[in-house]
């Protein structure tokens, strides 16, 4: 990295709006970001709050949509580490139309800014991210994890025999984790409506302004989509200690 050091970013957008049907019945009631890590006492926003926090951020953004009500009560009354601020989309707007109207409460849109989907559930160093994405002169950098293949796999050999069957093994691929680093100007590359991984990101990509950065070995990342989710989320954090 060259030049003067680039400030770590301390805000944030949270986007916490959506219905998570896969996760019902914890969700008839709630919206999915509030839904509670088993043995946790915590909804899985409540996590996330306090990891951005502990990695430098003061002020997050909270785009609220299926019963917002919900998770602005619960923000007003619970104990967090920084300031939050809440919108609500009062039609939806897409993925990336979303990320734009909650951006535009950011109390500093002359800085550059962190994103996360709110149902995910993490732990990994952001400055180290940040870093990344400043190296590389990067519009946008989004984490990358390489999620467990949720079956069992066969190994074999050219001829065709089994040699071995491996337990949920890491996929060959590595997805788009949820977690963003974004320069100051990058809400005015986002649509007003529509999904910015079709529009945005494809544009930034053949620019070579569009970076991944590869979660470091030990970094814990779980979506959080379905029951079982929560009950293997639960588990990790218990052989953890957490």
């Amino acid at each position: 990295m060259t030049g003067a050091p680039h400030p770590y970013p301390t805000q944030a957008v949270v986007l916490a709006g959506g219905q998570g049907s896969r996760l019902r019945p914890y969700t008839d009631d709630r919206p999915k970001p509030m839904v509670e890590i088993p043995g946790t006492g915590t909804p899985i926003i409540g996590h996330q709050l306090n990891w951005l926090a502990e990695e430098g951020v003061t002020d997050a953004v909270v785009s609220c949509g299926h019963l917002a009500e919900v998770l602005q009560d619960w923000l007003a009354q619970a104990q967090l580490p920084l300031r939050v601020t809440t919108v609500v989309e009062t039609e939806p707007l897409g993925r990336g139309g979303g990320l734009k109207y909650a951006a535009g409460s950011l109390p500093r849109p002359d800085e550059p800014w962190y994103a996360t989907n709110g149902d995910i559930w993490t732990r990994f160093p952001l400055r180290e991210m940040a870093a990344f994405h400043y190296e590389r002169d990067a519009e946008a950098t989004l984490a990358l994890a390489r999620p467990r293949i949720p079956w069992g796999a066969v190994e074999t050999d050219a001829f065709g025999h089994v040699l071995d069957f491996i337990e949920s093994p890491p996929s060959p691929y590595l997805i788009n984790a949820g977690v963003y680093v974004f320069s100051a100007a990058f809400a005015d590359l986002l649509p007003t409506r529509g999904d910015h991984e079709r529009t945005t990101f494809p544009r930034l990509a053949r620019e070579r302004r569009l970076a991944g950065f590869p979660l470091p070995q030990g970094a814990y990342w779980r979506a959080i989509d379905t029951a079982k989710d929560l009950i293997e989320a639960a588990k990790e954090l218990s052989a953890q200690g957490r």
